[in-house]
């Protein structure tokens, strides 16, 4: 497809570094020359030095041919109008970042009055994402699917975990758990296990499973599934802001702390029942004081990796809480996983994802739909979620008929809103959603998932 991306900050690389591996031609749009030059050196990208919003850069970009317009600058009008024009001057698909929480409640509204495919809000999502960690702390990371029916779990081995050193094909026959190991990352090595793998310690290990039958696995192996009752975070933005409503809303009680007055002022407005302390977060002091050694669950939302990073740390040091690192540079993934943080949180990658997943299914004569795409292990892996729309090869055949081919996996069948662990005896079939895990391939669509 032809792409056009407005903005060239953290979030418009990412996206060019994520979809130019989707075989698009792609041309970026920034006012910043010095951005729009980073990009077109580092990645397979046209540049063009200008305003998103006039009509004549867009011109010079090819929105007459564009197939997809993406507006992620730093200002949520700016990135709407743009779309706005863009429809009218090409009539692509348009895409839009809006984070300000004024526009939170009138999002559906902007979508279908302005005639937008979609708005993403990376902030608001990476808060879903974070409090879905603190309400199952024992996994690393959760993905969801069929509307939470579905999770993929993320956790590691650990020294005394049940697992350390046991045999994949145990979990069924012995321990009698109805979950699906799909992935296991081993050092720099991502592996989807066969019955006879033997875990170890320091595996980072990803099941697929319904929620009531994972908190079960997790008690049989000895890893701890209660969820966080306190919760302090450090950082008083947005993604803060996001996260505190979504833990009062479940009842975990949350103490945000930030050193600017005024913000904290305005989250105290915004946010009633939370604590909101006024002080320097990396304080030790501070922290101590506020009850960092008592809490159950700790997020670093400032806006400095470094400052980050240092606060987990000594969170982890101090305290027995869950500790989730918000990271916007992703160029040290291989120094932070030598660091061992326990949840690392990628705002921006959380938008490439949800355009990815929109891209991929915009061809509308493929016989099934992405529903859902989540890139893990910094790209080496895929989960997607498709729902079949017509018969084909892969339907009403039983899986272990389907020469499907290597290095993918069918994890879960979603039917009648039943959920499904499949085994080899299981089909698929028109109306079912489908997740698939993959390393080292690519998929558009559920036929690519046997041999052609």
């Amino acid at each position: 497809m032809n792409i056009i991306i407005v903005g060239c900050g953290k979030v418009g690389y990412t996206l060019v570094e994520q979809l130019g591996g989707e075989n698009h031609n792609i041309t970026v749009i920034d006012t910043n020359e010095e951005k729009v030059n980073s990009i077109t050196d580092d990645l397979d990208a046209m540049g063009i030095v200008g305003n998103g919003v006039s009509f004549q850069t867009l011109s010079e970009a090819g929105i007459d041919h564009a197939d997809l317009l993406i507006a992620v600058t730093g200002s949520d009008e700016q990135n709407l109008l743009c779309c706005v024009i863009a429809k009218k001057a090409g009539h692509c698909k348009t895409i839009a970042r809006v984070r300000n929480p004024i526009y939170n409640n009138e999002i559906a509204f902007l979508r279908e009055e302005l005639g937008l495919a979609m708005i993403i809000n990376p902030e608001l999502s990476s808060a879903a994402e974070i409090a879905r960690i603190f309400q199952f702390p024992s996994a690393v990371k959760i993905d969801t699917f069929s509307k939470g029916r579905i999770e993929l779990l993320h956790f590691r081995v650990t020294h005394d975990c049940l697992l350390n050193n046991y045999e994949l094909i145990h979990i069924r026959t012995t321990l009698k758990c109805d979950v699906l190991v799909c992935m296991v990352t081993r050092g720099d090595q991502v592996l989807i296990p066969r019955g006879d793998f033997v875990f170890r310690e320091g595996d980072v290990v990803a099941i697929v499973s319904t929620p009531p039958k994972a908190n079960d696995f997790f008690k049989k192996i000895g890893i701890g599934a209660g969820r966080a009752r306190t919760a302090m975070i450090v950082g008083g933005g947005t993604i803060a802001y996001y996260l505190a409503r979504r833990l009062l809303e479940v009842g975990i009680h949350t103490k945000i702390i930030d050193q600017d007055p005024a913000r904290c002022e305005h989250l105290s407005e915004l946010l009633p029942k939370a604590s909101i302390i006024c002080g320097d977060g990396t304080d030790e002091r501070l922290l101590i004081q506020e009850g960092l050694e008592n809490v159950d669950a700790f997020a670093a939302l400032t806006g400095l990796d470094e400052e980050n990073i240092l606060l987990s740390l000594y969170a982890k040091r101090t305290s027995r809480a869950k500790v989730v690192t918000k990271i916007n540079r992703i160029n040290f993934s291989g120094v932070l996983s030598d660091i061992k943080l326990d949840t690392i949180s990628y705002p921006r990658l959380v938008t490439a994802d949800m355009i990815i997943k929109y891209a991929r299914s915009m061809n509308e004569s493929l016989n099934s739909n992405v529903e859902n795409l989540y890139k893990l292990e910094d790209g080496h892996a895929e989960a997607l979620e498709f729902y079949i729309k017509e018969d084909s090869a892969v339907t009403n055949v039983p899986l272990n008929r389907l020469h499907i081919r290597k290095n993918i996996l069918v994890c879960s069948i979603v039917r009648g809103g039943q959920a499904i662990i499949p085994s080899g005896q299981d089909e698929l079939h028109v109306g079912d959603y489908v997740v698939v895990v993959l390393t080292h391939a690519r998929l558009n669509d559920i036929k690519d998932i046997i041999e052609g």
